[in-house]
């Protein structure tokens, strides 16, 4: 949940592709967790990414993220139904293919939020950057 931009979300569990990337959700409104690192709550990065858009101009779960500032405050409700909240400490734009600060710092929990901005190339079928905010656990 990120009040802040109104996302209430469903969380898929994602793995890798057949190109060894991150995968993404498989619609516009839900967001994935990917499961090879970190749980959010835990010492480590843990990473959610969301959509933009759909393939059909839906507004994807992740559209107003660069609309987050230094301070805002999301939450992640586990499969336990405890709340852990988390506060944006700053935001990035990535190249496609970025990956070490993402998925780093372990000195304390941390969530990283992914989506894509930039330019969409038709060709490749995909936006020519990547949104990255970057929060750490209220405790």
């Amino acid at each position: 949940m990120i009040p802040e931009i109104k996302v209430n979300a469903a969380i898929q569990k994602l793995g890798v592709n057949t190109k060894g990337e991150m995968e993404v959700p498989d619609n516009p409104v839900d967001v994935g967790w990917f499961k090879l690192g970190p749980r959010p709550g835990e010492k480590g990065s843990a990473v959610i990414a969301g959509h933009l858009d759909g393939e059909n101009d839906e507004v994807g779960v992740f559209t107003n993220l660069s609309k987050l500032k230094k301070g805002d405050k999301l939450y992640i409700k586990d499969d336990k139904g405890a709340s852990i909240a988390f506060v944006v400490r700053e935001s990035r734009i990535y190249n496609p293919g970025y990956a070490d600060d993402v998925f780093s710092g372990t000195d304390s929990a941390h969530l990283n939020l992914i989506t894509c901005d930039g330019v969409w190339d038709g060709a490749k079928k995909t936006f020519s950057k990547r949104l990255v905010v970057f929060t750490d656990i209220v405790r």
